[in-house]
């Protein structure tokens, strides 16, 4: 039997709790930095061995995550149990990248079939586009795909078209090219547009709902781009949303493809959100291949064994960091360009499944959740944040992520290396540099060293490899949320600001066609609505 429990309420995290520290200065030998390694999906390498845990430690997180049974809880969510409380619903984004276990059917409906015919629908629509059989009210072929989506809509989506843009034109895969809006501020949508030709522009429109207001603000600003110039917008944009929508079948779009409520937008890349897109710039070739790569680091991170599960092992390590350590930040930094938005779609995966403070029955809890995440690609990172990770008096634990190769065949040498040769010395010399530090006689020039790292490497970045680093780090906050017994899968925390918005614009004068905001007034407003709650409430 699955028991859900408290991390306080664990005899193995007592246990955890009076393991002696390590001292990574005397840890970090040649023969743990040899060992200390786990083989990942997709040709992916995990490492460890920069990382504040001996044997016992890790001996211990062992036992912690078969207390908190994660793998059999990983289980239950991948078969339809109800794993997100709040709103009483399935988890199934891993189902729409390949079945882990038995068939889920939900009101007679096998799901898998359910995501892979939605799936199949967008790749023939992708290949129309692709092969001009589908061109726009100018009778232009389509060359450029704009998704208009916001949160998850947009950050997953936008992370993995960029990463995967190089690597698509050398092997001659890119037929469109991918933009992106998302912000209601309309200096965001005027960006995008003033820099493509609309008679040559698709645009994907993503909402749930049907109803998401920075969405549909966007996609009106759209129409009305297209309607100037003389285009008809129903011929230029296709719809994202779920069958109960607004948007489905709606003979204002060129087509419909469905998601549903089991697919969490934080975690819906490997759904129609991300598929269209991708599927339509890159081809659908592609979008198998990332899809593929996930499923395969879903399959690995069913292993019971921390040693022999490099996400089990980093998500431990995060939690031994966050509840004993007492580390509040963790820094996410890829040494590769094309992850550039991969560290934005993490502070959204990590922050709003695991930055709760009860737990899933909604009892307060009494220990730390999630941590603050941020990051940047090296080297850019080293000539900003980087001084306060080595010097600071804070530590904040480093994830590092690199590849060996370039997605682009072309390199260029100076001082007798490479560009590929820096960066990835650069990567290498950080970790070692954060772990031992430096003795210095003047105390501005000395490093403290014991900064904490872990590695994620391969040889080069392909969808494959991505779809592995989607996958890995959406089951790190999967496994930490369940070691915590929250509910990683509800955002209850964005909808207050979202229901005083519209209160906000409530109070905007109904005669003012201005567009002129009185941020005094509004101001008001808001606060007295919020009063009369308090009120109300009490």
């Amino acid at each position: 039997m699955v028991n859900f429990k408290g991390l306080d309420a664990c005899d193995s995290f007592t246990s955890l709790k009076k393991t002696s520290r390590i001292r990574l200065h005397d840890l970090v030998t040649p023969a743990r930095l040899a060992n200390w390694w786990i083989p990942h999906a997709a040709e992916l390498s995990y490492c460890y061995a920069f990382a504040p845990v001996d044997d016992l430690i890790v001996e211990r997180l062992q036992a912690l995550a078969d207390e908190q049974q994660l793998i059999e809880k990983y289980r239950m969510l991948a078969e339809g149990a109800i794993m997100n409380t709040g709103e009483g619903r399935m988890v199934l984004h891993h189902l729409a990248r390949g079945r882990l276990g038995a068939p889920v059917i939900w009101k007679g409906q096998d799901m898998e079939i359910f995501y892979r015919d939605e799936k199949l629908r967008f790749y023939e629509f992708a290949e129309k586009v692709r092969d001009g059989r589908i061109r726009s009210s100018a009778d232009k072929p389509f060359a450029q795909v704009v998704q208009i989506g916001i949160g998850g809509s947009d950050l997953g989506p936008r992370a993995a078209s960029l990463a995967l843009s190089r690597w698509a034109i050398v092997k001659e895969r890119a037929k469109l090219t991918p933009w992106f809006i998302s912000n209601v501020d309309p200096d965001d949508g005027d960006y995008v547009l003033s820099r493509i030709d609309l008679s040559e522009s698709l645009f994907v429109l993503v909402s749930k709902s049907g109803t998401t207001q920075e969405t549909l603000a966007n996609e009106m600003l759209v129409r009305e781009r297209l309607k100037a110039v003389g285009l008809n917008p129903d011929k230029h944009i296709v719809a994202v949303t779920s069958k109960s929508s607004p948007l489905a079948g709606n003979p204002h779009y060129l087509d419909s493809f469905f998601i549903d409520d089991f697919i969490g937008g934080r975690y819906s890349t490997s759904s129609a959100v991300g598929g269209v897109i991708i599927s339509i710039a890159y081809g659908p070739e592609t979008f198998e291949e990332f899809l593929q790569g996930a499923h395969g680091a879903d399959t690995l991170a069913l292993e019971p064994s921390l040693k022999h599960n490099p996400v089990l092992m980093d998500a431990m390590i995060g939690v031994y960091e966050r509840n004993v350590l007492g580390w509040p930040a963790t820094a996410v930094l890829p040494y590769a360009e094309p992850l550039s938005r991969f560290p934005a779609h993490l502070q959204q995966l990590d922050m709003e499944s695991n930055g709760k403070s009860v737990s899933r029955a909604g009892q307060p809890l009494s220990y730390s959740t999630g941590p603050v995440v941020f990051g940047e690609p090296g080297t850019n990172g080293q000539h900003s944040f980087y001084q306060l990770l080595h010097q600071g008096t804070d530590i904040v634990p480093l994830q590092f992520i690199g590849f060996l190769k370039n997605q682009l065949s072309s390199d260029m040498s100076s001082e007798g290396s490479s560009s590929r040769q820096k960066l990835v010395s650069n990567l290498v010399a950080q970790m070692m540099a954060f772990a031992l530090g430096k003795e210095d006689e003047n105390p501005n020039k000395a490093f403290p060293g014991g900064r904490p790292s872990t590695l994620l490497v391969g040889e080069e970045l392909g969808p494959r490899q991505l779809g592995a680093l989607f996958s890995h780090f959406e089951n790190k906050v999967m496994f930490q949320g369940f070691t915590w017994n929250i509910n990683s899968f509800d955002q209850e925390g964005v909808q207050l600001g979202k229901v005083l918005a519209k209160k906000a614009l409530g109070a905007i004068s109904k005669g003012d066609s201005s567009g002129d905001v009185r941020l005094d007034a509004l101001i008001a407003a808001v606060y007295e609505n919020t009063r009369r709650r308090d009120r109300a409430d009490r």
